[in-house]
């Protein structure tokens, strides 16, 4: 009979929970899928004495993960304590050092240590597994690395954080600004106490570094690539986006171009009826474009106990049932260092939002600045008038030069009658 493949779960939150009880509920069909049974005999986490709700005691506790990690008789490490130092990566490093295979739900690490991890798994000859560490319950590591792997791709584009993406729905539909939405967020659970990774564009960002090597056969390079958040989007731009048929979504796009790989997470305009406009609420999607393949949708839940839970046992199914391959589809020796495309010479379409005084020759000035930096006008919003009060003024620009539109808004932002910092937001019609 055909051993199981023992597993340590480090961590024991909302996921490693979720896991322990995933592979105990769907213990027949696991074990009917990957050839033999898949159990958990060894945890760690901090507090063990906590109720979370499943029976731990006939798993053997360890109250350090990396010493879990080295000493156990498991054959899989599984690491969802998170972070991308301290005891997540002793763990980790513990694992692969000591010959297990290692699957980790840790975008964080992965980003900043994701090529070194590979290379030192591929020497030990295990298994480096992360489904989880990129959108949740969606396969779209395996699908990129795996199903698509016979396409080159152009883009990556995705939703990849639900915290902004229910944060920027709830402002749609209600008309709120950003604090408030974000206070409700976090009321409900969507949003942590600390928000910034996700509402400042790092998580999202972490994960993109990941499909960026996925896709184009480069080292992760988290360090090249332009984050921006959403702290600054306001109901107002919510509302002009909708009169001029977008909807605004904090994206991350790695882009193949002629001068390298653009890799950027900001928000960003994108048709209301667009494959990823149309995605609400809490759900993450990511469109990949391949060359044979064109254009391919994955939706689902990015984040929670179930969904990534999910993605972890797909992972233990694969390495129980054999299925081995390089963790960023090719060997990590062969991954290219990512040359980054500079981001001034970026090409695209904006949406600018002034807030001036309401009073002649403004607008003509704006225009001045405008066409000196040789940026073309495509669309302007203006709402009645109030003269000497302070008016939104909104516009859209064509096709251009993202150093040319700095440079505009640099000189416009120095004007009298302009009275907030210009809001700059790129437009995705593609």
């Amino acid at each position: 009979m055909t051993k199981p493949l023992k597993v340590a779960v480090a961590g024991l939150g909302t996921v490693g929970a979720g896991l322990v009880t995933l592979l105990r509920q769907q213990s027949d069909i696991i074990a009917e899928r990957a050839g033999r049974a898949v159990v958990v005999t060894a945890v760690s986490a901090k507090d063990r004495k906590k109720d979370r709700g499943i029976d731990l005691s006939n798993l053997q506790w360890f109250d350090d993960s990396a010493v879990m990690a080295a000493e156990a008789d498991v054959d899989v490490v599984v690491e969802v304590i998170g972070g991308s130092s301290g005891i997540a990566k002793a763990t980790c490093e513990a694992a692969i050092a000591k010959g297990r295979h290692l699957v980790t739900a840790n975008k964080a690490l992965l980003a900043l240590h994701g090529t070194e991890l590979a290379r030192s798994a591929e020497a030990k000859g295990v298994t480096l597994a992360f489904e989880a560490a990129v959108a949740g319950g969606i396969p779209i590591i395996k699908a990129v690395r795996e199903g698509l792997a016979g396409n080159r791709f152009s883009q990556i584009t995705g939703i990849l954080n639900g915290t902004c993406n229910y944060i920027l729905t709830t402002m749609r539909e209600t008309g709120r600004e950003f604090a408030e939405v974000l206070a409700e967020a976090q009321a409900l659970g969507y949003a942590e106490a600390d928000p910034s990774f996700d509402i400042d564009g790092i998580d999202a960002a972490h994960k993109l570094s990941i499909l960026t090597s996925l896709a184009f056969g480069t080292s992760v390079a988290f360090d090249k690539m332009l984050i921006e958040g959403i702290r600054h989007v306001s109901a107002l731009d919510i509302k002009f986006a909708e009169e001029l048929g977008y909807r605004i979504k904090l994206l991350g796009i790695a882009r193949r171009t002629d001068a390298g790989i653009e890799q950027r997470v900001h928000p960003c305009m994108v048709p209301i009826h667009s494959m990823i406009g149309r995605v609400e609420g809490v759900f993450n999607a990511v469109v990949a474009e391949g060359d044979f393949v064109g254009r391919t949708l994955f939706e689902g839940r990015g984040a929670g106990a179930g969904p990534t839970a999910s993605a972890v046992a797909s992972d233990l199914i694969d390495i129980a049932a054999g299925r081995r391959g390089p963790a960023f589809g090719i060997k990590a020796d062969r991954l290219t260092p990512l040359v980054a495309a500079p981001m001034a010479d970026h090409k695209g379409a904006y949406y600018v939002r002034l807030m001036v005084l309401d009073r002649p020759g403004v607008f003509a000035d704006v225009a001045a600045a405008l066409r000196d930096a040789d940026v073309s006008m495509e669309a302007v919003l203006q709402r009645g008038r109030a003269p000497g009060e302070t008016v939104p003024v909104v516009m859209t620009v064509h096709d251009t030069k993202e150093s040319s539109m700095h440079k505009a808004l640099e000189r416009i932002a120095a004007f009298e009658a302009v009275v907030e910092t210009p809001r700059l937001i790129r437009i995705e019609n593609d």
